[in-house]
């Protein structure tokens, strides 16, 4: 079984992808953390990040590797872990520079597909797994908040890791990824083509349980 869940950034997402892996017993693949990978590595390599060709051949370059469980999810870079490093602020603004390219895309996507191929029953969440990476999944969802809960939940997750960082600059942070993600998640929006939650004003449970029913 597959099972895709996009939307915007403090949607919810990766914390209700992760519990649903767990209930079910599947595997959970991370793909957002494969674009923070690329776009960590490209400011540790001083890559210029509005550059195509740029990204391009330094994502080619890279040895990604992905260990994808139900209750984890680890990504190495040139035999590195960096899966607690790309969790910052700042490559949470240059993930979305990094994501926009073709080029880079088109390469995250055959990995996501070679690695969907390889787990054969999963969760995967991000912002164009139902509409392009995974187009027929088996159950396919959309989560959505509020602009302002969204930026509460993320400064709360940033803080926890120890980010120094205010509502404010977590807000623009929010704001300037909507306004290059949105379009990869909006063809779900479409009538019967995903099941569309608000996530706003309900708890993790909550949306856990709506999506378990319609699993």
């Amino acid at each position: 079984m597959i099972i895709t869940i996009d939307g915007p950034a403090g949607s919810g997402k990766s914390t209700v992808a992760r519990k649903l892996a767990a209930r079910l017993e599947v595997a959970y693949l991370d793909t957002g953390a494969m674009y923070r990978a690329v776009a960590y590595a490209g400011l540790l390599r001083q890559t210029d990040l509005s550059s195509e060709a740029a990204c391009g051949a330094l994502v080619r370059a890279l040895r990604i590797e992905l260990d994808f469980g139900p209750t984890y999810a680890r990504i190495r870079v040139d035999g590195h872990d960096v899966s607690e490093a790309i969790r910052t602020i700042r490559v949470s603004a240059a993930t979305s520079e990094v994501a926009r390219h073709p080029a880079v895309r088109t390469f995250l996507v055959k990995m996501q597909r070679s690695e969907g191929d390889r787990l054969k029953s999963f969760v995967t969440e991000g912002r164009d797994q139902g509409s392009v990476v995974f187009p027929n999944a088996d159950v396919k969802f959309v989560l959505n908040a509020s602009a302002e809960k969204r930026a509460e939940r993320r400064l709360q997750q940033l803080l926890v890791d120890g980010e120094d960082v205010t509502l404010e600059q977590v807000r623009e942070n929010i704001t300037q990824r909507d306004s290059i993600d949105a379009i990869q998640w909006q063809s779900l929006l479409e009538p019967g083509a995903a099941h569309i939650i608000d996530t706003t004003t309900m708890s993790i449970s909550e949306v856990l349980d709506r999506l378990m029913e319609h699993v």
